[in-house]
């Protein structure tokens, strides 16, 4: 027999009357309470609230005009996910991901296109001897120009907004594309590689929030990690370029040229999408426009965004309670944020959480692990040169399809049970390596074993929840200056754990190396149970008051 649940509808003022031992003082987001007072009837109470509906709360639940009473409504409620078209949420994340993978080419058609600009044979050029500081600046020109992109769009990511940061991302990735490919020196190469690296800087910060901040919240942890998906393929894509092109005179330039149209592309489609409705409330809010033209402009996005009727009146409920729930949340603060507010509260927190992640991310040994994938596959029975482009295919194929799991699962699963299980796989499989190199060196499948399970266990946690978790745990007030930060972590961990691996290497060992990574490994895993919450299934405002608590 089906249980009937009486769903009482009370609005917040009439709490503390009814229900004395309740602290009136909730935190402005929907709550469900269970009570006991109606006998053995179970009651779910609906707060009626004017700041839980938000444009992106995932549980719409239908408004209730309760009138004036001094006891309780006993109208039914039935809580609804929010309706949206998916072949609406393709495109705008499709162009935006767009960015991701050009991330992930320049990884992935780097490693072929320095094979072929060194060869005398095939780069096509009078220059191809270069010395190892050149090929070091080739390979990490794209790195250090993201590092400074990430500092230069800090100051005014909030007030380009996310749509014409993506569009100038896409020229910078455009621009530095075409420059390397056609470059006549070393030289103008490096100066294409750094502006390829200011693109990627601008497109890994605007493509999640933009992301974030568009999709319904029952799909946004896929979403987000689906980009993560996209930068994957991106390598796996720049491998099999550089698979094809290896024996073409001049074959690094077709490598890197092969960028241009993807940018290109990605910039037409996101000049086709609509501005972000949150933001554009968000800038009303802080007084940087008229507020009626920024809710009308706000409806018009929100509309196009889930392939809604311009001006459809669930849009405009959705942009109105969401206006009110950001005038509830910042009447008592400065019309911007500061610098500074970044390093307080809530803020801090959300800085020590993103922030964290995206340290450990890097200094867990990733780049190091990866470097090593080629020769440790060859002790286990792979011929050398001949077989590292395949041996890059294969291992570019298996992070795809562990990531493609990890989307499929975060929303399922949650953000933090993948988290602690990925780590915890991370670390057997650098003890694993640590073992190798100190004395199971005649058994290479241990080192086959470790490699596989390291990039399997990175692919479903620090690959795709870092950026999963930084796009939704900044508020909003300083969420464009707080992404900016965690990106420049990121790159800045990267190009530290890169110019420290070969030094460390030779003091170390590769042994010791791998077992320092192993415990940093492990000091991630108590940082994740600690400190790191569970966001699945909440709106990007309840996120932020549950981070306030």
């Amino acid at each position: 027999m089906a249980s009937i649940t009486t769903v009482c509808v009370i609005p917040q003022s009439h709490l503390p009357r009814l229900y004395p031992h309740i602290n009136s003082r909730l935190p402005p987001f929907s709550k469900n309470l269970n009570f006991s007072k109606f006998g053995k009837k179970k009651v779910n109470l609906n707060l009626q609230n004017q700041s839980i509906y938000s444009l992106e709360t995932s549980l719409l639940l239908p408004k209730v005009k309760a009138q004036n009473f001094d006891g309780v409504s006993d109208e039914l409620q039935t809580p609804e996910l929010e309706v949206f078209s998916w072949s609406s949420v393709i495109l705008p994340f499709l162009f935006p991901a767009l960015g991701g993978l050009l991330f992930g080419y320049d990884i992935g058609a780097t490693s072929g296109a320095t094979i072929s600009l060194q060869s005398a044979e095939l780069s096509g050029t009078t220059w191809f001897n270069l010395s190892a500081i050149q090929l070091g600046l080739v390979v990490s020109g794209s790195l250090y120009g993201a590092l400074f992109g990430s500092i230069l769009v800090y100051p005014i990511a909030d007030f380009l907004g996310r749509k014409r940061e993506l569009i100038i991302a896409s020229i910078l990735y455009a621009i530095g594309g075409l420059t390397t490919a056609c470059a006549p020196g070393l030289g103008v190469l490096l100066a294409g590689r750094v502006l390829y690296g200011l693109g990627i800087g601008w497109a890994m910060h605007g493509a999640p929030l933009y992301i974030a901040e568009t999709c319904p919240s029952q799909i946004r942890g896929t979403l987000i990690s689906l980009k993560e998906l996209f930068i994957v393929l991106g390598i796996l894509t720049g491998y099999f370029v550089g698979s094809f092109q290896i024996d073409v005179v001049g074959g690094w330039r077709y490598m890197f040229g092969l960028s241009v149209p993807i940018a290109i592309i990605m910039g037409l489609g996101m000049l086709s999408l609509p501005t972000s409705p949150r933001w554009l409330l968000l800038r009303g809010v802080q007084g940087k426009g008229p507020l009626e033209q920024v809710k009308e402009d706000a409806i018009a996005a929100l509309s196009k965004l889930r392939g809604r009727p311009a001006g459809d009146k669930v849009s405009e409920a959705q942009i109105e309670e969401t206006l009110v729930s950001l005038k509830s949340a910042y009447q008592d603060q400065e019309s911007e944020g500061s610098f500074l507010e970044v390093f307080q509260g809530a803020n801090l927190k959300a800085f020590i959480i993103g922030g964290g992640l995206v340290l450990f991310q890097q200094i867990t040994g990733q780049p190091s692990v990866l470097y090593y994938a080629g020769s440790i596959l060859q002790t286990a029975g792979f011929s050398a040169a001949a077989d590292a482009t395949r041996v890059s295919v294969l291992i570019g194929v298996f992070k795809f399809l562990m990531t493609g799991i990890a989307v499929l699962k975060v929303d399922d699963l949650g953000r933090k049970p993948l988290l602690i299980a990925g780590i915890s796989g991370i670390a057997v499989s650098l003890f694993l390596l640590a073992a190798y190199y100190k004395f199971l060196g005649g058994l290479p499948i241990v080192a086959v074993i470790a490699l596989i399970l390291y990039v399997s266990s990175y692919q479903v946690s620090f690959g795709p929840i870092s950026w999963l978790m930084v796009s939704e745990i900044f508020p909003l007030r300083t969420r464009g200056r707080g992404i900016s930060l965690a990106v420049l972590t990121n790159f800045g961990s990267n190009a530290i754990v890169t110019l420290a691996f070969s030094p460390l290497k030779e003091l170390l060992g590769a042994d010791n190396l791998f077992l320092v990574f192993g415990v940093i490994a492990l000091l991630s895993l108590v940082f994740v149970l600690a400190l790191v919450p569970e966001t699945k299934g909440l709106s990007l405002e309840e996120i932020e008051a549950k981070l306030s608590e």
